[in-house]
Formats: C-alpha cells, sequence, structure tokens
C-alpha cells in the first residue's frame, strides 16, 4: 500500500526537512527543565550580626557575612528555576510528522494488527516470535503503531529497550526520527492518511 504523502521535488523536500528540525528542536527546548537554583544574600543562612564596626579597623566596610563577597555568601545572578516554551503551530506540527512519515516510507513493515489483538499471554518471547516472521533484527529501533492502545502487547515489549509502541493518533516526531524500522498495519496507515490529509489540507 502506497503512502499518500507528497513531496515529489527536492525543492519541497528541502523545506519539509527544514521544518522537522525547527519542530524537532522546539520539543527538545520544551522537553527540558530548567531547575537548577542558587540563593541569593538575603536567601542564605546566616549573616544577621555585623561582622566588624564600621570605622577604626583599616577594613572595608561589611553589613553581612552572607554577602557574595564573602565564603558561604550569596551568589549574584546565579540560575533560578524558570520555566522556558517555544511555541510551534498545530498544523506546522503535524505537517512535521507527515514529512517524517514520507521520509521513513522505505523502512516501513506491514504486519496483521490481529495477531496484537490476540495477544492473551503477556510475554516477551512472542513479540520476538512476531519480529522474527517479519524478518526484523531486534538490535534495530523499532517503533510499532497501532490503531488503539493495547496494554498487553505494551507490557511485552517493556524488556526489549529498542521497542517503542504508540497508537495513530499519538505518533510523536522524537520517536520517528530515532526509529529504524516501523512496524503498522495497513489500517494504521490508512487512519494516518485520513488524519493528517484532513490537518493539511
Amino acid at each position: 500500500m502506497e503512502t499518500k504523502f507528497l513531496l515529489d521535488d527536492s525543492e519541497k523536500k528541502q523545506k519539509a526537512i527544514g521544518l522537522i528540525h525547527r519542530v524537532y528542536l522546539t520539543q527538545l527546548k520544551n522537553s527540558r527543565k530548567y531547575t537548577a537554583s542558587t540563593k541569593t544574600k538575603s536567601e542564605v543562612r546566616g549573616g544577621g550580626r555585623k561582622p566588624w564596626k564600621q570605622k577604626g579597623t583599616g577594613n572595608a566596610r561589611a553589613g553581612s557575612t552572607r554577602s557574595p563577597l564573602f565564603v558561604g555568601g550569596g551568589v549574584i545572578f546565579g540560575p533560578r528555576p524558570r520555566i522556558v516554551s517555544k511555541k510551534v503551530n498545530k498544523k506546522e506540527k503535524r505537517l512535521a510528522i507527515t514529512a517524517a512519515l514520507y521520509l521513513k516510507k522505505q523502512h516501513f513493515v506491514f504486519f496483521k494488527e490481529d495477531s496484537v489483538n490476540n495477544l492473551t499471554e503477556i510475554k516477551t518471547k512472542n513479540v520476538l516470535n512476531m519480529l522474527n516472521l517479519l524478518n526484523v533484527k531486534t538490535e534495530s529501533k523499532i517503533l510499532f503503531i497501532l490503531t488503539k492502545p493495547n496494554r498487553n502487547f505494551w507490557l511485552a515489549t517493556r524488556n526489549l529497550k529498542n521497542i517503542e509502541v504508540t497508537t495513530v493518533n499519538c505518533l510523536n516526531l522524537k520517536q520517528l526520527l530515532h526509529t529504524n524500522k516501523i512496524i503498522l498495519s495497513e489500517q494504521a496507515l490508512s487512519l494516518i492518511n485520513l488524519n493528517y490529509e484532513k490537518s493539511n489540507a
């Protein structure tokens, strides 16, 4: 079954790669947590007493031992916890996922999703047998795209570090870019075409 994603000429392809790069960097930026924190001189404990008198000692004037000039004092302009977020339009995000899928189409492997839905035993062995039947090596990074969530299958793949499971409605650009093989059913591809054609129209 052919994908319906259209990136025919090289100019469109270059624009798509640029969009993927921008959306991916934005996703990385938004996932980062800025939690480093330092204390100013007003937050450091102690230093309530004037260390020496104002005049007559020969030392410079000092009002607190918690000044940034003293060891154990506060920090000037140190890092503080903050929220940094960049915005990407929904259509741009979905278009980037569409383009990433198109560029990865040679890595598609199709399977029958009924074999996943009929999974009764939560065993990693069953997943390995399925990969052997599909001639997919477990050493490569694999992404399963299902039409709907399947907890049993997700639990069965949890011990395999190179395998990730997602659904059509939860496609993630980072997952798509970091995978070597995309395993999906024809129904899943039809749903992707249907959903993303509407959003990119």
